[in-house]
This record gives structure tokens, C-alpha cells and sequence, in this order.
């Protein structure tokens, strides 16, 4: 279960932190680290302080966004301690590691933490079914990155001990990639009938909305196919009112 577990950092500003949740990773059978557009790495301070993870830190991957960290992922949660202005699925990490724990076959699920300053924001949550909230003490609630880390990888660890519940699906879920271009789709054809979004949230909500719905590959096919009939129809009528 851990080999399919991606630790993702996004807009790491400390590349000492970096070495440390590489450490914390290691610690609990972690190995799939991604870095979003970190400040400094490589850096001598990240491997000082992996502590014997320079492993963990030599095979981590550097990428300009979240949607090439998050690609071939199925299931993407983001760690959060601030509260939301749009409704969200909320989990407490071991709600989180059953979820991962149940995931079919060899489904890769990832991870999301922010900066250390700012956490992650709206639009890296937007690639997200799920945020986890760790249940810290109100009046000091704040985890350094390395510590966030290690509890979300503890309970994800520890969830390998508990019984597993898989769902039975006919088709591997769709990963990152596929949602993308799923989405690209879907905004295409809102934007040719001219769907009105009176909120200017509306692709934000209706990816929260296929997010959690865990989507396999030919459900979304499914809705693929809806779009471009949609899109087909809206065509040829407008050749009939052009002839």
C-alpha cells in the first residue's frame, strides 16, 4: 500500500524541511516524494537533515505544477489547518488512510501539503476530493511541514494493519490526466452553450463534485461522450439555421 503513496510539497520555501519529511517518509515506508516548484533543491541542508533518507531525496521528482505532480494519481488529498470559504469534504488523516487504504488494485494516491507559510492554495485544492484536517490543539494548532507529514504517512502506515474494504470496479479509476483533460471538456462545451456562472466558482465546484465521486475510466468516458454529443447536436444545428 505505502509503494503507491505520493508525498507531494508544493512551493517548498526551507529545503532543510524538505530533508526532514524525507526523513519522516522513510521512517514509515514512504518513498514516492514530489517537489512543486521548491526555492532550493537539491541543497545541502535538505540531505543534512534527511539523516539517512538521501534516498528518499535522490529519486524525488521536481515539477512546475500540481496537475504533473498528481497525473497518474486516482485519489488526491490536500492537508489544510484553514478553514474554507466553499464547502469542502473534510477527514481526519486516518479517515484519509482507510480511503487510501480502499482504493482498487494498484491505484496511486497523493498526498498534497503547501507552503510553510501559506499552505496550499485554492487553486492547487482544486485538484483535491478530499482535505485533511489534523486534530491539533485550537489554541496552538500550527505543525511544522515534517510533522504534518509524518502523521498523515503513521496513519497511512498503520492503516496496512487494519481490514481492507476494496471497491469493486469494472474499469481503474481515472487518474489526474484524465480528469484534466475531462475538465478542459467539460469548460469547453459550458463555455458553448453559454452556461451562465452567476458565482464565478463554477468549474471549482463541479471539479469538487467529480473529485470525490472517484470516477473510473469508463464512467468517464461516459461523460465524455455526453459532452461531445452535446456538442455535435449544437453544430449541426447551427448549420441547419445557417442553410
Amino acid at each position: 500500500m505505502t509503494d503507491h503513496v505520493r508525498i507531494v510539497l508544493v512551493d517548498p520555501s526551507h529545503p532543510g524541511n524538505i530533508g526532514s519529511v524525507a526523513r519522516a517518509m522513510k521512517n514509515m515506508g514512504l518513498r514516492d516524494l514530489v517537489l512543486v516548484r521548491p526555492r532550493s533543491f537539491p541543497h545541502a541542508d535538505a540531505l543534512a537533515l534527511a539523516a539517512g533518507a538521501d534516498d528518499v531525496l535522490t529519486a524525488a521528482r521536481v515539477v512546475d505544477t500540481v496537475a504533473a505532480a498528481i497525473a497518474d494519481c486516482a485519489f488526491v488529498a490536500g492537508s489544510t489547518s484553514r478553514p474554507r470559504n466553499l464547502s469542502w469534504e473534510f477527514a481526519t488523516p486516518r479517515e484519509a488512510a482507510e480511503r487510501i487504504r480502499d482504493l482498487p488494485g494498484d491505484a496511486r494516491a497523493a498526498l498534497l501539503f503547501g507552503s510553510e507559510r501559506y499552505g496550499l492554495a485554492n487553486e492547487d485544492l482544486n485538484h483535491c476530493g478530499l482535505l485533511v484536517r489534523i486534530p491539533a490543539n485550537e489554541a496552538y494548532s500550527s505543525l511544522n511541514l515534517a510533522m504534518a507529514v509524518l502523521l498523515l504517512s503513521y496513519e497511512v502506515s498503520l492503516a496496512r494493519e487494519r481490514p481492507v474494504g476494496r471497491l469493486q470496479l469494472e474499469a481503474p479509476l481515472a487518474d489526474g490526466a484524465e480528469l484534466g483533460h475531462f475538465y478542459a471538456h467539460l469548460e469547453r462545451v459550458l463555455d458553448e452553450i453559454a452556461f451562465e456562472d452567476r458565482t464565478g466558482y463554477l468549474m471549482d465546484r463541479l471539479r469538487r463534485l467529480f473529485n470525490r465521486t472517484g470516477l473510473d475510466r469508463n464512467e468517464l468516458q461516459i461523460l465524455r461522450g455526453i459532452l461531445s454529443a452535446v456538442s455535435g447536436r449544437r453544430r449541426r444545428a447551427a448549420r441547419e439555421d445557417g442553410g
